[in-house]
């Protein structure tokens, strides 16, 4: 079966929705979704207490190439990282803690979700905060 642009996007806002319930429901507070920048776009800022938290979300229909935590690569980590940093910037927050969170939503046709939130899924060290 073929998946066609509009059915992917339309994957993708149901697994954001469900990611925000999820974060709420843990205490989160999100501060914006579809935060875009020149370099792209961060699925959902939230608040963990005082921590900024930058939230990638990847939405399956099935397990077959792995949960959706495992296609967050060192590339994509990077550009989110520079993409918060500019957030952060932005907002007067740099001195503020952050954290890189992964949701992981998987959508089976016969089923319910299954929603797994991977907390500081990632880290990146100061040596590749450069040009920020």
């Amino acid at each position: 079966m073929r998946v066609t642009a509009d059915r992917r996007q339309s994957l993708g806002i149901l697994g954001e929705d469900l990611a925000c319930e999820a974060l709420i429901d843990r205490g989160y507070v999100v501060l914006a979704r579809r935060y875009r920048t020149r370099l792209g776009e961060i699925d959902i800022v939230a608040r963990d207490g005082l921590t900024v938290v930058f939230v990638e979300v990847k939405a399956r229909q099935s397990g077959v190439f792995g949960d959706g935590a495992e296609a967050v690569g060192l590339r994509k980590q990077q550009r989110i990282g520079t993409m918060a940093a500019y957030y952060l910037a932005r907002h007067g927050l740099q001195q503020a803690p952050a954290r890189f969170d992964v949701v992981s939503v998987l959508l089976p046709e016969a089923g319910s979700a299954r929603v797994e939130v991977f907390r500081n899924a990632f880290d990146l060290s100061p040596t590749s905060r450069r040009g920020w």
